[in-house]
């Protein structure tokens, strides 16, 4: 859910108002035509492309097609993904890190070409850190149906078209079964560890579930083993908020020019989200009712910012297809229900949640710790959700004891 670019480093001050458009040139577009963009107006979607800078991605693609649970499948899948460490002669310590919502690969590193911000996780990943790339091998891919390198809706298909509105129904699983496909690649037949936080959960969890014998131990912070239905409301709620926006069109939009996407209904999806991922006595901390010089609340000018700015950095189809993949996660589909799967899987998993989380509350990890067998852990933060990606030492902490020797071996 959360945007690991955007949530690692929120705003302290509330974006400025946005400048009139000045000495503007008119683009010339079918009718009917959109207005002219400004300087500053986002692309119709900004996903990585060919071409584009490739940083520090490399790319695998399959051998054949990847059958989806929902029905159907997707004739080729090319995954981009970045590493950190050295492979040992038996493979045997590699860590899979898994992002969230609106992440990429990039889980550490600093900005450059093709990775327009630092990663999301630098503070755990790196020589001495947690994620002691001198010892681990670490392997982060961009998710199935992402919008920076890996198969998603803004990807050509075999016509050479964007999927666009033909991108097919995924799930989590689906998704997981991507990345077995990377670990094939790479030669590594059993994780040390998979890790992951908010959707990054669902995908570790989903493997200790789906390939207990490849994983070795799993880390699963800030999700639950099913969608609930007041998450499935506010997702839906902001799919409509994209479905709505007229530049959406029906999702074949990524030819369009620049200010011609729909770059209004992410943004306002991207809102809704911001307000779950924190807590509400950081917002009233921060901002209480606050008025602006320029009239607006602090508060509005908070969610606004972070809108525009994922519109700059994502892909509203793959926001969609993302968000409807966690809607749909259930760790009891076809096991049986949530209870017996959790209780059949045979994978030491490691449970933790942040105190101030209320959009994944700690009530679901508690149900995850029960009937895996295990403790919870939980982390203090007035950052709500995106606690997971903030409270880098206390997360640390929790990732450092499971894979601590004697839990690894």
């Amino acid at each position: 859910m959360t945007d690991q670019r955007r949530d690692a480093a929120p705003a302290s001050q509330p974006a400025p108002p946005p400048r009139p458009p000045s000495g503007l040139r008119p683009v010339p577009v079918p009718v009917p035509a959109p207005p002219s963009p400004s300087p500053s107006a986002p692309p119709a979607s900004a996903a990585w492309r060919p071409g584009d800078p490739v940083g520090d991605r490399r790319f695998v693609r399959s051998a054949g097609p990847l059958t989806l649970e929902r029905g159907g499948s997707l004739p080729e899948v090319t995954i981009a993904y970045e590493t950190w460490g050295t492979l040992a002669p038996d493979a045997g310590n590699a860590v899979l890190v898994l992002h969230a919502l609106t992440g990429d690969s990039h889980a550490a590193g600093g900005a450059g070409p093709g990775h327009p911000t630092p990663g999301w996780w630098g503070g755990l990943v790196g020589p001495g850190a947690v994620l002691d790339t001198d010892r681990f091998f670490v392997v982060c891919p961009n998710v199935l149906g992402g919008c920076q390198g890996t198969t998603g809706p803004a990807s050509a298909a075999s016509d050479g078209r964007p999927w666009g509105g033909r991108w097919p129904e995924i799930t989590v699983g689906d998704q997981v079964r991507a990345e077995a496909l990377l670990a094939d690649e790479l030669g590594v037949g059993r994780w040390a560890a998979v890790i992951g936080g908010s959707m990054g959960g669902m995908r570790a969890l989903e493997w200790a579930l789906a390939f207990p014998a490849r994983v070795r131990r799993a880390v699963v912070i800030a999700c639950g083993a099913a969608a609930t239905a007041e998450q499935i409301a506010l997702y839906a709620t902001q799919l409509a908020m994209i479905r709505a926006d007229p530049n959406w069109r029906g999702g074949d939009y990524h030819d369009r020019p620049p200010g011609a996407g729909p770059h209004v209904g992410l943004g306002l999806a991207r809102q809704m989200g911001q307000v779950s991922y924190r807590s509400e006595r950081e917002l009233a901390h921060r901002f209480g009712n606050a008025v602006q010089a320029d009239g607006r609340y602090a508060a509005a000018s908070y969610v606004e910012h972070h809108g525009a700015k994922l519109a700059h950095r994502f892909d509203a189809g793959s926001y969609l297809t993302l968000t409807a993949a966690m809607m749909s996660q259930d760790a009891g589909r076809g096991r049986g229900g949530v209870p017996a799967a959790l209780r059949a899987c045979p994978v030491p998993v490691t449970v933790a949640g942040i105190d101030s989380d209320r959009l994944y509350p700690p009530r679901l990890q508690a149900e995850l710790a029960r009937h895996l067998g295990t403790e919870l852990r939980l982390v203090p933060s007035a950052s709500g959700h995106d606690g997971f990606l903030l409270e880098t030492a206390a997360v640390g902490r929790v990732v450092r004891d499971a894979l601590a020797p004697a839990a690894t071996c």
